[in-house]
């Protein structure tokens, strides 16, 4: 599909921050695919955003996340044991961990400390351990919150279990610290099959990783946009979309909309003239 630089942007009345959007894109919104699974908080703000404006929200996973088997993770030659803190980005990550160490045989030693990207995944982590608090790190939301506190605690020897397509964030930090870091791929990340989806249009579809846009294309190799509206949350994800020579319309987080329903809702006032 040919890629449309943008037409002369709007600013909307109540930002501090200039949002660009087409003017020959600005169609009414009446659908929106959000490519994760349905939340299971009926407050979500999706289910409200819904509410709101009369819009059919539907969900669907474009990625899937699967183990790779203990066998596989033999190959890596890795000695979890050898290592004094690991680090967890993700549920996922703390799910497929522990399940390689079950399988291992191997039972975490009370000194193990923990760092965690945010509280929510410090505290998942009761599901296998008893969690000593003054073994456990947790940074605010962020990676970079994260890697202040390990920054504090240099002579561990960090295990980093993560998918095999992982971030480079945390890899190159530790890096340029000089910090021991072992990385162990435990799970894999892979395109849903979504053949359901051939005949279905959505107004608006929201991608939240570069894998995301991966997926849409290997399960439909000669998608044309035309016009429904994308929309992608953070930076790599936005990078993803346009490299694949798609139209961005809809950017989160922004200054004025941190989060991806705060970005949609914006843009929906203007499209639907509301």
């Amino acid at each position: 599909m040919p890629y449309k630089k943008w037409g002369k942007p709007h600013q909307t009345s109540d930002m501090s921050e200039t949002i660009l959007m087409q003017q020959d894109r600005l169609n009414k919104v009446e659908s929106i695919l959000v490519t994760q699974a349905r939340p299971t908080d009926e407050k979500s703000p999706y289910f409200e955003l819904a509410r709101r404006y009369n819009l059919k929200v539907d969900f669907r996973p474009f990625i899937e996340v699967q183990g790779i088997s203990y066998k596989d993770f033999r190959k890596q030659r890795i000695n979890i044991m050898e290592h004094t803190a690991i680090i967890f980005t993700s549920r996922n990550a703390v799910d497929h961990f522990f399940r390689i160490c079950k399988e291992a045989k191997f039972e975490m030693p009370a000194e193990m400390k923990y760092f965690c990207v945010t509280e929510q995944t410090a505290n998942y982590l009761q599901k296998y351990i008893q969690i000593r608090k003054r073994k456990i790190f947790a940074g605010q939301k962020t990676a970079a919150d994260l890697l202040d506190l390990i920054k504090k605690h240099k002579t561990e020897k960090f295990l980093f279990p993560c998918s095999d397509k992982r971030r480079n964030d945390i890899p190159e930090f530790m890096g340029n610290y000089e910090l021991h870091l072992t990385e162990a791929v435990m799970y894999e990340t892979v395109s849903s099959d979504l053949s359901d989806l051939t005949e279905v249009f959505y107004d608006i579809i929201c991608f939240f990783s570069p894998s995301g846009i991966t997926s849409l294309f290997h399960n439909f190799p000669d998608f044309k946009q035309n016009k429904t509206r994308i929309a992608a949350f953070g930076p790599t994800t936005a990078k993803a979309v346009t490299d694949a020579g798609l139209i961005l319309d809809i950017e989160a987080p922004m200054p004025n909309a941190p989060s991806m329903t705060g970005a949609l809702e914006i843009y929906i006032k203007k499209a639907n003239n509301i």
